[in-house]
């Protein structure tokens, strides 16, 4: 029987053209006809654990090689790979933790004995650690092994990863998903983006979400293609570089900083033969400053966890500001109302999409999964848009209340249960307003007793151990009340419009 193993694929590719580099960073280099071999290591250290197919391993490393060896590992192996940011603080590890129950938890040398207690707490039996610069107790342990040539045989539905995303309760929720939802996407993209023989990939992404670590380096896998691969974002770095890469995969605010970069010009972008944005909604200013400046249109698309991508602008053929394109081949789509049917051209609706890139449903929540999925089996995206009279799709809106900053999911209500925690704090409403730099950003409005001078301080002060740092409110709006309607919801599309303008 086949082998649907997603990393059979990518293996058949790389082993024609094993003389190719694909990693080249800072801290060292990767070629493809290294990855057979060192991937054996970690199966070799995967069995030596009693790890086995199925079993979950959790990642919240810094970007590195050693951490994409990881997670093509996971793939080999048949363990499902769950990365997590960096910026996690103990508190939300110890959920994900707590939810997954992994066979093996991997973290930052750094962290290691601050997560031994926690590991212990929550009965996880494997912990290592693993830094940027080839260090750490995982490393030191492939030392002592010999690579394996195991590679597990997969089904289409075996789950390959699970992508924590924030819930709009509060609740994180992990998106199962699968070797076939991963490597038809990639598929989709490949060809609809028509990757070249000599492409060189410009990476300044973070590898614990879609975009990063499945939109990039799937293309470039598939494609053999050379990743220039950075530690993160530098306007002036990235700008130096494009001179040495054919496409760039980027959230807006890299395009906002690229303008503002003084030694960015037309001349830089001459290599260059694809601008790809993406995880956010692309200003038209900047689109239209863009291409005023290079030249180019960049090409916007429009995905989720949940999905991978949905929808693009053409490589070839108009690439219009404020629109994400058409439905990729093998993903189809409607813009429904409320009860599911479908609305006319023009209006705005509830984008729901099926196809093979649609994950299964998220981890340990049947409910939640059959609440987002209608008996069609087409999946809510949650996100209002209308299409044209050549199907082009916009997206106007959100029906729920995601926050995109920097090209990271934001969910509200995670950030307002912990605000209303606050001592002296009787309420809180989190929204998400304009930013010239991160397209929109955290803006938090609340409510006092008078019991306690508040201060915006105090506030970060009750915060900052409990969330992320990119969750952190941008400002802090101190209110007599907030609006509501007739059944006493807080209408914060109100409180949107009349603070519009507050951070520009």
């Amino acid at each position: 029987m086949l082998n649907k193993n997603l990393y059979t694929n990518f293996q058949e590719k790389f082993l024609k053209h094993s003389n190719r580099l694909f990693l080249e960073s800072d801290h060292g280099t990767l070629r493809f006809d290294e990855i057979q071999e060192q991937t054996g290591l970690y199966v070799s250290l995967f069995k030596q654990m009693g790890i086995v197919k199925g079993d979950r391993v959790v990642v919240q490393v810094e970007k590195s090689i050693e951490a994409v060896l990881l997670y093509l590992s996971c793939l080999r192996f048949g363990a499902i790979y769950i990365p997590l940011n960096p910026a996690y603080t103990l508190e939300e590890v110890k959920y994900f933790l707590s939810d997954s129950m992994p066979a093996l938890f991997v973290c930052s040398p750094e962290q290691e004995e601050l997560m031994r207690p926690l590991t212990t707490e929550v009965n996880i039996a494997n912990l290592l650690s693993l830094g940027k610069l080839s260090n750490g107790s995982l490393v030191e342990y492939l030392k002592t092994l010999k690579p394996s040539e195991y590679v597990e045989h997969c089904q289409d539905d075996d789950l390959a990863a699970i992508l924590y995303t924030s819930g709009t309760t509060g609740r994180s929720k992990g998106a199962m998903l699968t070797h076939k939802n991963l490597l038809s996407n990639a598929l989709n993209l490949l060809d609809y983006w028509a990757w070249q023989d000599d492409d060189v990939l410009l990476h300044a992404l973070p590898i614990f979400h879609v975009h990063g670590l499945f939109v990039a380096l799937h293309c470039a896998l598939l494609n053999c293609s050379k990743v220039i691969f950075l530690d993160k974002f530098d306007a002036n770095r990235v700008s130096n570089e494009l001179c040495n890469s054919t496409v760039l995969m980027g959230v807006p605010t890299f395009y906002v900083r690229l303008l503002k970069e003084k030694t960015f010009n037309r001349k830089k972008c001459e290599n260059v033969r694809l601008f790809i944005s993406g995880s956010a909604p692309l200003l038209p200013e900047t689109f239209t400053a863009f291409e005023e400046l290079t030249g180019q249109r960049i090409l916007e698309r429009y995905g989720m966890t949940e999905t991978g991508m949905l929808t693009s602008n053409p490589y070839n053929g108009n690439r219009i500001a404020g629109s994400v394109g058409y439905l990729l081949p093998d993903v189809l789509g409607k813009i429904v109302d409320a009860t599911g049917k479908k609305v006319v051209e023009g209006k705005i609706g509830i984008l729901e999409v099926s196809g093979p890139n649609v994950f299964p449903g998220y981890w340990n929540m049947p409910e939640k999964t059959a609440e987002e999925f209608r008996s069609d089996g087409y999946f809510i995206t949650g996100d209002m848009a209308f299409s044209d009279n050549t199907g082009r799709i916009s997206i106007v809106g959100r029906e729920k209340d995601l926050i995109i900053s920097g090209g990271y999911n934001i969910y509200p209500k995670e950030i307002e249960s912990i605000l209303d925690d606050i001592n002296g704090v009787v309420e809180s409403c989190v929204i998400g307003l304009p930013h010239n730099d991160f397209g929109e950003a955290v803006v938090a409005v609340i409510i006092g007793d008078d019991s306690i001078q508040l201060s915006e301080k105090l506030i970060i002060d009750g915060i900052k151990v409990k969330l992320a740092k990119y969750k952190h409110p941008k400002a802090i709006i101190f209110a007599k009340e907030l609006p509501r309607n007739t059944m006493g919801k807080v209408q914060k599309n109100l409180l949107r419009k009349k603070f519009n303008d507050y951070l520009q």
